[in-house]
């Protein structure tokens, strides 16, 4: 496995340009932005429908590529990664959690949460049962590990996915808008997760989100709107 170099900053946006083109020409999403998130932050990323938070998303997994300036993250120049280097890259280094969980239906839940550590050939395959399992443990699902997703309720389907993304003990947790379908009540255990997650665990975690209640308990908030960010620092 290749080791990441020692830096500072666990995620370095480094004046980023994003530009597609449309039928219309060339659009600009991200007008030449930088971002810097230290080890063990929790980061919340807000702003309107269509202001480029998926893209800057994007740009830290790796999902897609600058037009211009740099991405690193945990040490390793992503923007000049092909796309082999990139899917093993991101399978051992970030946990990405989504609003619609995206939990493979005719699969198990423990199944699910042993698929990137099947992927990445992470841990001895008699292992890995195991680890699934102490993971969801740690979520409070162990006695729905064999169930198929659609048995669970959404809250449910919301920790296994929280498992999964734990499965190869990545650095770094993403997660994109993962209350918007959730209950109040639910959505707070979700959130409990992720204290727990950066405050004992010590990953760092980036959270896009519409959730007002969410965002205020985040104690770093960027806004991104018209393609720029605006650091609001630490409340």
């Amino acid at each position: 496995m290749e080791q990441p170099n020692t830096f500072e900053h666990l995620i370095h946006v480094d004046q980023v340009v994003k530009m597609y083109r449309s039928g219309a020409g060339e659009v600009t999403v991200l007008h030449g932005v930088t971002l810097k998130v230290n080890p063990g932050e929790a980061v919340g990323v807000v702003g309107p429908s269509g202001s480029g938070k998926s893209t800057l998303l994007n740009m830290i997994t790796g999902i897609d590529r600058p037009t211009r300036g740099q991405v690193v993250v945990n040490g390793q120049p992503i923007h000049t990664f092909d796309e082999n280097k990139l899917a093993r890259w991101r399978g051992i280094t970030i946990g990405v959690i989504f609003q619609f969980f995206q939990l493979l239906p005719t699969l198990t839940v423990i199944e699910n949460v042993m698929l990137p550590m099947d992927f990445c050939n992470v841990y001895k395959s008699r292992e890995r049962p195991r680890h699934a399992l102490a993971l969801l443990d740690e979520v409070g699902l162990t006695e729905h590990a064999h169930k198929l997703p659609n048995a669970l309720s959404a809250g449910q389907q919301q920790r296994a996915a929280i498992a999964r993304a734990l499965a190869n003990d990545p650095p770094l947790i993403v997660a994109d808008e993962p209350t918007g379908n959730l209950d109040s009540v639910t959505a707070e255990s979700v959130f409990g997760l992720f204290d727990r997650l950066v405050n004992v665990d010590g990953k760092t975690l980036v959270v896009v989100t519409h959730d007002k209640s969410l965002a205020s308990r985040l104690p770093r908030i960027i806004e991104v709107r018209d393609g720029k960010l605006k650091d609001n620092g630490h409340s």
